[in-house]
């Protein structure tokens, strides 16, 4: 009897006690952040995926940007693999992927080494590695680029006094290629950034550990410093592959916008804006975008698949 006369008053506690906010509240909330959403989503639907399902559509197509379009299923795709123009494009942007790449990983890894220990003014010095990342990309570092490794220009001249004398490298079809290697090593910044942020966050108990046990700086590197910081390198590896997938605006700019000479610099987005925009032939344009994004699709599922082998994340650990 007494629990019955004291769950009463509960009873009438709880049906006196506000309701929670209803639908109608979680509408106007959730309108409001659709409200701020909506120019993202126009821009997505507008200037990305609306796009994309185009250019699928028209790489099955012939289509010279002022005829209808007409269906030809896998012709574009047929003679993309046996256009010799398109095998030269690949093999100079798989060139430069795998030489450009690597070195300016291990370039920006070495400063970011650097500058990992205390000095004076480092500040300034890490502004100064970074810079180039900013101004890299632009069409007046190409000029100047371009004008550097011109006939009779500095590194010509440099050469030269060396005891190298090959000439300038933008007219030279063995050269041209490492002058825009040069140039995207150049801009070793950005990832220089990543590494130095993950490296300021291995624990220094670590190195003074090894040090007691007696390893050297390339032990204590490779034992230590690498493990730790094998995401980060993940991280820079995957971006600065598909970055130079897309190259594109230095090798127009250096080359005089023909991708020479003898289609040395011929990349595969210089290529496929010659077809799509100089040749008017888009639907051949689009099936090669698509290609080169199942190419960057399929290189970055192999770099995900490798890193079960060499990035060691803390979590795993535990």
């Amino acid at each position: 009897m007494t629990l019955v006369k004291d769950s009463v008053p509960a009873r009438t506690a709880r049906s006196a006690a506000p309701a929670p906010a209803g639908r109608p509240g979680r509408r106007r909330e959730n309108l409001a952040g659709y409200l701020f959403m909506s120019p993202w989503i126009a821009g997505f639907l507008l200037l990305t995926a609306g796009p994309m399902v185009a250019s699928l559509y028209f790489a099955f197509t012939d289509y010279n940007l002022f005829n209808t379009p007409t269906w030809i299923g896998f012709d574009n795709f047929t003679r993309m693999f046996d256009d010799p123009r398109w095998q030269k494009s690949v093999e100079v942007t798989a060139k430069y992927v795998v030489i450009g790449t690597p070195l300016k990983l291990l370039l920006a890894l070495g400063v970011a080494l650097l500058l990992a220990q205390s000095r004076r003014g480092q500040a300034v010095y890490r502004a100064a590695f970074y810079a180039p990342s900013l101004i890299g990309a632009s069409v007046s570092v190409g000029f100047v680029w371009r004008s550097l490794f011109s006939d009779g220009a500095i590194v010509d001249r440099t050469q030269t006094f060396l005891g190298f004398p090959v000439g300038g490298w933008v007219g030279n079809a063995d050269w041209v290629l490492y002058c825009l290697v040069a140039l995207t090593v150049w801009q070793f910044g950005a990832p220089m950034v990543i590494f130095l942020a993950g490296l300021k966050q291995v624990p220094r108990e670590l190195y003074e550990a090894a040090e007691m046990d007696g390893a050297g700086t390339l032990r204590r590197f490779w034992n230590i410093t690498l493990p730790m910081i094998s995401p980060v390198l993940f991280f820079n590896v995957l971006l600065e592959t598909i970055h130079s997938f897309q190259i594109f605006g230095s090798a127009y700019v250096v080359s005089n916008t023909y991708c020479g000479p003898a289609d040395a610099t011929l990349v595969y987005t210089c290529y496929l804006y010659q077809q799509g925009f100089k040749n008017a032939q888009m639907g051949f344009a689009s099936a090669m975008a698509w290609m080169l994004l199942l190419a960057v699709a399929l290189v970055t599922a192999v770099l995900f698949w490798s890193q079960k082998k060499w990035v060691h994340y803390e979590e795993a650990a535990r």
